[in-house]
């Protein structure tokens, strides 16, 4: 695997009048891990100093493009996850995560951390999530030019330089949705849609994972989620997410000491009446007396 040996690390100074721009660019960079090398690469400031053995939160977006080798990434809202080339990892601020490269492989990254009220109206409307933390676009030689274009500008940080670097993290924002979006739209690639909402369901299943944060996740409409998921597996979504937690609960029953009400909670469910009225309604009974019988036997 041949990488590129340049590492750039910037730092970037933000005016008064800069946030009315609506975008602020923060920091900028790239930095290549060697097999065996120590992550990271660089020093940086301690309220961005990322330690693989404890993460962080940052009170920023960030966006880490991996365009070489492969790792692990997990958030607060991402479950551990195996990272390769071609994946982009957006980090949410307050929201704590982790990331490191694999020890025999190491990788390479790109970075911009920016905030500002265009960017969070971009996360309030859906159009990221931060259930979509990690997201596969595959390898694109124009996002890396965009990357490559703001590092540059950085370096020579000339009047009006956050506004240039601005305007290229929505033009990456906009590569990146573009391309994540049209994964999907061929008819070839739903299974592959479909099986990762499962995985996701299964992962899940004790959360209050609405159906609709599934597909938005997946980067593809409620309806097409919705129609193609019962055409593959048979059954709505909706009913699918049911069964598992009502799996999860008889599990539960039968092999915790938690009350009916502490297990409502640990289920989703608002109170114990909630539970019990939808566990009734699958499987014929009430959770007390399903534990009561299944205890028995």
């Amino acid at each position: 695997m041949a990488y590129s040996d340049t590492n750039s690390l910037k730092y970037l100074i933000t005016g008064p009048n800069d946030s009315n721009w609506g975008v602020i660019t923060t920091t900028v960079g790239t930095q290549t891990i060697a097999p065996n090398a120590c992550y990271p690469a660089m020093k940086h400031p301690d309220s961005y100093d990322l330690q693989p053995q404890t993460g962080r939160v940052l009170d920023e977006y960030q966006l880490v493009y991996i365009t070489e080798g492969s790792g692990f990434f997990e958030s607060a809202s991402v479950p551990r996850r195996q990272v390769s080339a071609g994946m982009v990892l957006l980090l949410f601020p307050g929201e704590w995560h982790n990331y490191a490269p694999d020890t025999n492989c190491g990788w390479q990254e790109f970075w911009i951390g920016f905030r500002g009220a265009n960017i969070d109206n971009l996360v309030d409307s859906g159009f990221f999530t931060r259930y979509n933390a990690l997201i596969n676009i595959g390898i694109s030689n124009s996002i890396i030019s965009l990357y490559k274009d703001a590092i540059r500008h950085a370096e020579k940080e000339r009047i009006g330089c956050q506004q240039m670097i601005s305007g290229i993290v929505m033009h990456i924002l906009s590569h990146i949705y573009y391309r994540h979006r049209n994964r999907f739209n061929d008819s070839n690639r739903a299974e592959e849609v479909i099986n990762e909402a499962l995985r996701l369901m299964r992962e899940q299943a004790h959360h209050t994972l609405h159906i609709e944060d599934i597909a938005a996740s997946l980067g593809v409409g409620y309806s097409w989620f919705r129609q193609t998921f019962k055409n593959i597996t048979g059954v709505a979504p909706m009913q699918y997410r049911n069964r598992l937690i009502m799996n999860r609960a008889k599990e539960l029953l039968v092999t915790e000491e938690h009350s009916i009400t502490e297990l409502a909670y640990m289920l989703g469910f608002e109170n114990a009446g909630q539970f019990a009225t939808a566990f009734r309604k699958t499987e014929g009974i009430s959770p007390r007396r399903f534990r009561d019988e299944n205890r028995l036997k």
